[in-house]
């Protein structure tokens, strides 16, 4: 998939800044060709859920935001991102004290 349709998936606007960004997050997330079409699926299913895929704005990772609101949405949001992770084989790291995960990549 191409760095402007990732962007445009991922509701970004496509810049020259934010296609820099995106060449290095890319190039900094292990195996990724094995995780992009996935990102975009998870994305979508966690819109409706008020989470969603981003580029982290403090390091080169993809970043998964749950911003649920309430205790059982919160954590049906959280079970959504560990099924999908253990799914695809995907490395996550939680922030701590955030309901965000970056997505260091791919566990062969």
């Amino acid at each position: 998939m191409q760095k402007q349709a990732i962007l445009t998936q991922l509701d970004y606007n496509v810049t020259p800044n934010a296609e820099a960004q995106i060449e290095r997050v890319i190039n900094n997330t292990a195996g990724f060709e094995h995780i992009e079409k996935h990102l975009i699926t998870l994305h979508d299913a966690l819109k409706v859920h008020h989470g969603f895929v981003a580029l982290s704005s403090n390091k080169d990772y993809f970043k998964i935001k749950n911003e649920a609101v309430g205790e059982e949405e919160v954590a049906l949001v959280n079970d959504i991102i560990a099924k999908w992770a253990s799914k695809y084989k995907i490395v996550l790291e939680k922030v701590s004290n955030k309901n965000t995960y970056y997505v260091i990549g791919y566990k062969s």
